[in-house]
């Protein structure tokens, strides 16, 4: 698979992903050759995936406020790749949406890493992604993890969820919009002004 239009065929030729592509719906990601940042995430919510759009709801605006990017430079400038662990909207279950497939990640997300060659970040939201990519066992917290975000830079950047529903954590821990997202803007900024 050497472009990215193979490596999408072949996402929707996977019968993992069959029922998606029976009802024309294809994996939400983006992976511009140009980018430098990539955000890996759970997966799209219901909206990302009937809009065709990723983080296009009230977690994707906090998003971009915490990293300090408008619309425009988030979607057209080419900065920034979109790859989460799961490229297709899992389901609701009892207390939000489902988890990422597992092994989705696994076998898809190599292949695209591998046409980034200027990637220089990599924002970790929730513990889907942390686990997967920080190479976590058991029962590490979340909490802990980006509590302890400098420990994993220059490479990772890991964050709660941006989530209205995260409101009650934020609360509880105060030093994340105090310290965390100053330093995540600090870094962001930096990359795409080069």
């Amino acid at each position: 698979m050497e472009t990215l239009e193979d490596i999408k065929k072949a996402i929707m030729d996977d019968p993992q992903n069959q029922s998606y592509t029976e009802r024309g719906i294809e994996p939400l990601f983006a992976a511009p050759k140009t980018a430098r940042i990539n955000i890996v995430g759970q997966a799209p919510g219901i909206k990302a995936q009937e809009t065709r759009l990723y983080w296009n709801d009230k977690s994707g605006d906090r998003l971009r406020e915490w990293m300090g990017v408008d619309y425009d430079t988030f979607y057209h400038s080419g900065y920034f790749a979109v790859i989460p662990m799961d490229f297709y909207f899992p389901g609701h279950g009892k207390s939000g949406d489902l988890p990422p497939r597992k092994g989705f990640a696994e076998k898809w997300h190599q292949p695209i890493l591998e046409l980034l060659p200027d990637l220089e970040l990599t924002i970790l939201i929730g513990q889907y992604a942390q686990k997967y990519y920080l190479h976590q066992k058991g029962t590490v917290k979340l909490t802990n993890t980006v509590y302890h975000y400098q420990d994993y830079l220059p490479e990772f950047f890991p964050l709660v969820h941006p989530s209205p529903r995260n409101q009650i954590w934020m609360a509880k821990n105060p030093w994340f919009m105090k310290t965390v997202i100053p330093d995540l803007k600090e870094h962001v900024q930096k990359i795409i002004s080069r």
